[in-house]
């Protein structure tokens, strides 16, 4: 991508209670600032919902909440995915949670499976608990993965 003068914009938007899927969106946001990449980092309470379809590409990083649900901060999101109908955007959602309840991570299979019909979907990261070194490179594939898609058809996204 660095050959075309096409800079896609990204948002990593996130919701943490513990500081966890925090912790995992800053790895993020590091990681594609290093491959020069133009991101904005955003916890929810301060992303405008308006804004989403200015962004090439959406990272949703969420915690789970009860029984595998979507933590209610993270509402608003959800629905205004499904209401944007502009599948050219790719996303990408991840999330921090415990294996020790039923439901492992059960908010980020809930937001990918509504991505993969509203967005065009790059790829899901699960991590137990605290993100590990160990994960800083699975955070690197998620990075690789929406950067692959981005550069199928760069500048078309957002019709720039």
């Amino acid at each position: 991508m660095a050959s075309t003068n096409y800079d896609p914009r990204i948002a990593i938007v996130y919701a943490s209670v513990t500081g966890n899927t925090e912790a995992v969106a800053e790895i993020l946001q590091e990681i594609c600032l290093s491959k020069g990449l133009e991101v904005e980092l955003w916890p929810i309470n301060a992303f405008s919902l308006s804004e989403l379809s200015r962004y090439d590409a959406v990272l949703v990083g969420t915690f789970t909440w009860g029984s595998g649900e979507i933590p209610k901060e993270m509402h608003g999101l959800f629905e205004a995915f499904e209401h944007l109908g502009n599948n050219r955007i790719i996303t990408a959602v991840f999330g921090t949670g415990d294996s020790f309840f039923a439901e492992f991570c059960g908010a980020v299979d809930r937001f990918r499976d509504m991505l993969f019909v509203q967005t065009d979907l790059a790829a899901t990261l699960k991590i137990e608990l605290a993100p590990q070194e160990t994960d800083v490179v699975r955070c690197e594939k998620l990075v690789a993965s929406v950067e692959n898609k981005l550069a199928v058809f760069p500048g078309e996204i957002s019709g720039y």
